[in-house]
């Protein structure tokens, strides 16, 4: 039997080599697929699935956006939640009216981040991207005013002395009521629903198996986040992995419809009819 042969991309994040481990391993049922797996920060995932170069990729939900004609989000694999935002910090506490026509650091152009950031509106001077490790490192020197961090961040940016300006996640839970959507598992439309009904079935074992045998990805995660203290890493995957990374249910459709119909509102990302989700088996 041919074994189909898949590009999947995904970050070196706790919650992502957590959830991938047991796929990449071949602890599931891969259903005859074989995949070539590819770790990078998530922003060059965004970048390559702009390119078209993955057939399965985890991208930011700011990024989908531009994606959607020619990318669909499995149901399963992706970041959601609530208490997951990013946050902005500075040096000095200050206000979020406070940031107008100053320099702020984001971890990239197509990240929810600075797409959650723009619907502020707080009309920065400048936006300087930087690597998303590199953010708080420059806030502490001073050569941004303030930065949106993002993953683990959230958990270590008191240790630079800074302080938090505001939670976008908490911003955007108060306006919506509903989770927020960071990330998704985007697949090429191109494979066809019967291959991205079976992407889905896998990915969501794969969740389902590492959630239910966190031990078995330890050493992997682990060797993926070698500069996170053991609580960091744990810290990071009980709040990414949560049940919307199985499914996003109904709640967390509705999520990113809101999030996605919100910033094409206000200019932020071209407008789509298309679907978002793969439906429902």
């Amino acid at each position: 039997m041919t074994v189909k042969t898949l590009t999947l991309g995904f970050s070196p994040c706790p919650n992502d080599t957590f959830l991938f481990y047991p796929l990449v391993h071949g602890l599931v049922d891969t259903a005859g697929f074989a995949f070539k797996g590819r770790l990078e920060d998530v922003e060059t995932l965004n970048h390559l699935a702009l390119e078209g170069v993955p057939d399965v990729c985890k991208v930011s939900c700011h990024a989908f956006a531009f994606l959607r004609e020619h990318y669909v989000l499995l149901r399963s694999g992706g970041a959601m939640g609530r208490g997951c935002g990013p946050l902005v910090v500075s040096r000095e506490p200050v206000t979020p009216e406070d940031l107008r026509q100053k320099r702020i650091a984001a971890p990239g152009r197509y990240t929810t981040a600075l797409l959650l950031f723009n619907m502020l509106q707080v009309n920065p001077g400048e936006i300087v991207l930087l690597p998303f490790h590199e953010i708080m490192d420059a806030v502490a020197r001073g050569t941004v005013d303030a930065g949106l961090v993002i993953h683990e961040s959230r958990f270590t940016y008191p240790s630079y002395g800074l302080h938090q300006v505001i939670d976008l996640g908490i911003w955007w839970e108060g306006l919506t009521g509903l989770p927020l959507p960071l990330g998704g598992i985007a697949a090429r439309r191109s494979l066809g629903t019967p291959v991205l009904s079976a992407l889905d079935r896998i990915v969501r074992s794969s969740v389902r198996y590492a959630r239910s045998h966190p031990e078995a990805s330890a050493r992997y995660v682990r060797s993926h986040s070698r500069e996170m203290s053991d609580e960091v890493c744990a810290s990071h995957i009980s709040l990414y992995v949560n049940d919307f990374s199985l499914d996003p249910g109904r709640e967390g459709e509705q999520a990113l419809e809101t999030l996605l119909s919100l910033a094409e509102r206000r200019g932020l990302i071209p407008g789509s009819t298309t679907d978002s989700y793969l439906p429902c088996p």
